[in-house]
Parts: structure tokens; C-alpha cells; sequence
């Protein structure tokens, strides 16, 4: 694995790590409770944020950066409710190996390779680099929600 790819994997590896720490120990009440129920304002719970999240990651990844024909229903990570931390840590578990195979598996000189996403041209790198800034993103509002989950159930 390039020194590039390297760097990559040990950023989402750590992102990762970061979830599994903010989901240990909190019932599923937590990962499936939304600061903001109904439509148009709604929120997403943890247990949304995390499936989207890695849902996210495998598709710019594994898809469009690795090149695997997975099949994703971006449509579907909305709607998961009744998930636990043990679905939750198994789907970031899967991810991760799988994401890990696919950086040390590509050679760094495809990074500049242009690939076609969602009806635009990108390259390889900008892909990675994409789910990178995404999952950070999504990872402070699961920080967020968890803190307003505590924050209500104080007296």
C-alpha cells in the first residue's frame, strides 16, 4: 500500500474507531432516537447516521474507487430502525475490512484515474477523499445526536 492509501486507510480506520466508541454501551433506544421527528425538519438517528454513513464509504470505496459492483439502496439507510450496537459494530467491522482490502489492493498510480459517479467525472483519489470529508461530517452530527439524547434524559 502507497504511503497515500496508507494515510487514508488509518484516517477512516480512526473514524471508525471514534463510532464504535460513541455507540458502546448505549441501549437502542439511543441509536434509534431523532432529535426532531416528522417530515421536512426531521432528523436522523444514530443508528441512520451509521448505516448511511458506512453505506456511504463502501460506495465511494469499494465502488467507485476499488471498482466492486456492489449493490446499494441509499434509499433504505434512511428507513433502518430497531438496530443495536452489536448490528451497528458488525456493519463498521465488515466496512472496514472491506474498505482495508480495497486501499492495499489498488496501486497508488490509479489514484489520478478518472472514474464516472453519479453522472459526473471524478478521479479515483477525489473519491477516497470524498468519503473521507463525508463520513467526518456524519461523525460529528452522530456526536451531536448523542449528546442530545444524554442531554434529554437528564432531569
Amino acid at each position: 500500500m502507497s504511503a497515500e492509501l496508507q494515510h487514508y486507510w488509518l484516517f477512516l480506520d480512526d473514524q471508525h474507531r471514534q463510532i464504535e466508541q460513541l455507540i458502546a454501551g448505549l441501549p437502542p433506544e439511543a441509536l434509534n432516537w431523532r432529535p426532531m421527528e416528522g417530515e421536512g425538519e426531521a432528523t436522523n438517528s444514530l443508528a441512520v447516521l451509521v448505516t448511511h454513513t458506512l453505506g456511504a464509504e463502501r460506495f465511494w470505496v469499494a465502488e467507485v474507487f476499488g471498482g466492486q459492483s456492489l449493490s446499494r439502496d441509499r434509499d433504505a439507510e434512511f428507513r433502518v430502525s430497531g438496530l443495536d450496537a452489536a448490528a451497528l459494530r458488525a456493519d463498521l467491522a465488515w466496512t472496514g475490512s472491506l474498505l482495508r482490502a480495497v486501499l492495499t489492493g489498488t496501486p497508488a498510480e490509479r489514484l489520478e484515474t478518472s472514474v464516472t459517479a453519479r453522472e459526473r467525472t471524478v478521479t479515483r483519489r477525489w473519491a477516497v477523499l470524498h468519503a473521507l470529508e463525508h463520513t467526518a461530517l456524519h461523525l460529528g452530527h452522530m456526536q451531536l445526536t448523542a449528546q442530545l439524547w444524554r442531554a434529554a434524559r437528564r432531569p
